[in-house]
Formats: C-alpha cells, structure tokens, sequence
C-alpha cells in the first residue's frame, strides 16, 4: 500500500485507543473470571476469547489505517453491500440461530459474528461519500437526502426484525448527526420526526420485553426479581464503589450478582472496583478519543474527510455515552456494549476499525491541528 502524505498519524489518538484497549483487558477480567468458570470451567476464557479478537482488530485498525482513502471512498458501495448480505444472512437457516430471543449473530466455524457491529463503519462511510457528492444539492430533498434515508431505513429495518430496536434507532441517530454535519435544513428534521417519533412509538410497544424495560427503568422496584433487577443491581453497583472502589477482583456483582457483567453492564463492575476516580479516568479517555475525533474533522479540508471524522467519531462517542448512561439508569437498557471494554469481537473489531480510519484521516489534516 502506498504512503499517505508525510505527516504521522495522530499519536494523542493512537495512545488513547492502547490505553483504553489495555485497560479494558484487565477489566473484563475482573469482571468476567467467575462466569467463565461457571459457565466454560476456565476462568481466562472470554480473557483469551478477547485478546484473540484484539489482534484481530489490530490488524484491521493497521490496514484501516494505512489504506489510501480514494481506494476506500470507492470500495465504499462493495463495502455497504456486503455489510447489508451479512446482515440479511443472519436470518439464513444453519448460519443464524436465535439467541436469547434475538437473531443478531452469524455462528461460522465456532465463531459467532454480529453484523449490525460492521454496519455501523459501512453507513458512516456512505452518508461521508454521498453527502460530500452532494453538497453543493444538500438542500434538494429529491435528489440528496431520500436516497441516503432509504439506505439507512433499510439497515435499519432489517437489525429491527432481527429484534435490535436499540440498535436500529441508533443508525438514525447516526444518520441525523451526520444530515446535521452537512447543514440540512432545520425543516428537513422537524418533518423527519414528526414521521419517524410515532412509528418508533409504536414499534416500541410491540413487543412485551421493550414494554418490560421501559417499565423497569421508570420504577425498577415495580419488578424488583425481573426486569427490575438488572437495573438496581448496577446503581447498587455505581453506588458502593464510592470514591476509590472495592479494588479489581474483589467486587460482588461480577460473581454473578449482575447480569450481563462481563458485557453490556461492564461499567456498573468497573465502578464497583476502582471506584468513582476509576469511572471518571476511563470516562476520560473516551472524552479525549472524542476530543481528538472531532478535531480532526473540524481542520481537516476536504467534505468528505470532516463527514467521515464526525460520524466515526460520533458512532463510536456516543455508544460510550449510551452504555453509561444505561448503568447509571438514566435511559432504559439497550444491549448496547461499552466500546473496547466489553466482551465480545464484533463491536471490538468494528470499533478499532474505525480507530484505524480516524488515524487515517489524521494524516489528512493540516499539520499544528
């Protein structure tokens, strides 16, 4: 592959991906060596399962990283293409299976992918590419915005029938963030919501485990055994941490007193542990990856490489803050894991995927950013 430019890649950005990716390590396997003897009798189990995976991402993260971005702008619909195919596939019989009530993973060869995680980098490399060819008509509904809508409705709808409405609601987020970036009129979204706020209601109560959570995040004491449960035990978590934590490995709820410990709920551990500082330093981290992201995208000249920069940046920021805020009981849950913290390939690739194109990009921008 060829070199891109002369200038290195943003190492502020670079040093906080190692970190959080190093840090996370230790966490998860603080929090998931129970569990892993419990369920796979070895406690380094998911430990081995994830450093696995970080490998994997860190190649991706290397070619991602080096990758010309003309040649990525125009692999750009075979990549969308192929992302929505696995999508679609999960609901082939033999290579997805329902788990856990939901049709979200591809298992191939022992291994268990979840494409809505690859989605994400493949719509916010289209709406970069689109709105960039387009910005001179941004304005032009017709011809500017209904196209990039469709595609985004159509991923969308087909995570929602693979039972991830939080996911689903996600990429529109996402896609709005990003017509935002672009300067789309104010009109466009007031009109988007009026259609799309009532027809999400109504999804919303569809089914009776959405209705469930709902209930639990306004009273969790109404179901204090069910669904009620997993929501106390992770501001019972937050709570006892207190300033400096129980210390790793010596909290209660990753012995099994917490759900999903090891993965969607990690931070109600990682708070228990090390405590409010510990919390507040890898909230920080996250902060300062954000800080780096959006810099890039606010200096660098080109539409399409500030598009990028902002919906990588913002894809990847605001699933942090969603998990957090889930832990914290300030939105009902999600399913939505902390990013290169928890367990699991498919959001960890997908993640340091896009760190690779974020340091790709910094390449890009003028030099004293």
């Amino acid at each position: 592959m060829e070199r891109i430019g002369k200038r290195p890649a943003d190492a502020l950005l670079l040093a906080v991906q190692v970190l959080i990716v190093s840090l996370g390590v230790a966490l998860l396997f603080s929090a998931s060596h129970y569990y892993a003897e419990r369920v796979f009798h070895d406690p380094y189990y998911l430990l081995k399962r994830q450093i696995a995976w970080i490998l994997v991402g860190a190649l991706a993260c290397f070619f991602a990283a080096r990758a010309p971005l003309e040649l990525v702008r125009r692999l750009t619909p075979l990549i969308l293409g192929l992302s929505f195919a696995l999508s679609l596939a999960v609901f082939l019989p033999g290579i997805g299976h329902p788990l856990l009530g939901a049709r979200r993973w591809l298992f191939i060869g022992g291994l268990s992918i979840e494409p809505s995680e690859f989605a994400k980098p493949a719509l916010a490399l289209y709406l970069a590419s689109i709105l960039a060819k387009k910005q001179e008509r941004i304005n032009d509904p017709l011809n500017s915005l209904v196209p990039p809508l469709l595609v985004v409705l159509a991923f969308a709808a087909v995570v929602y029938f693979q039972k991830d409405f939080s996911t689903a609601v996600f990429m529109l987020v996402i896609a709005l963030c990003m017509l935002l970036m672009a300067q789309v009129r104010l009109l466009y979204f007031i009109l988007l919501s009026a259609l799309f706020l009532p027809l999400g209601g109504m999804l919303l109560f569809t089914q009776a485990y959405r209705v469930q959570r709902l209930v639990a995040f306004f009273n969790p004491l109404a179901d204090p055994s069910g669904s009620g449960y997993q929501v106390s035990a992770a501001r019972g978590a937050l709570a006892s941490g207190g300033l400096w934590g129980a210390g790793l490995g010596r909290g209660l709820k990753s012995l099994g007193g917490l759900p999903e410990a090891h993965s969607d709920f990690i931070f109600a551990v990682i708070g228990e542990e090390t405590g409010f500082l510990g919390a507040l330093f890898l909230l920080f981290l996250f902060v300062l990856f954000a800080w780096r992201g959006y810099s890039i995208a606010l200096h660098s000249e080109e539409e399409y490489t500030t598009y990028l920069a902002f919906g990588l940046t913002t894809t990847i920021f605001l699933q942090v803050l969603l998990n957090i805020a889930v832990v914290a009981g300030m939105v009902p849950a999600t399913g939505i894991p902390l990013p290169l913290v928890s367990a699991g390939g498919s959001c960890l690739v997908a993640t340091l995927l896009m760190g690779g194109l974020l340091l790709n990009l910094s390449r890009q921008a003028p030099a004293g950013r």
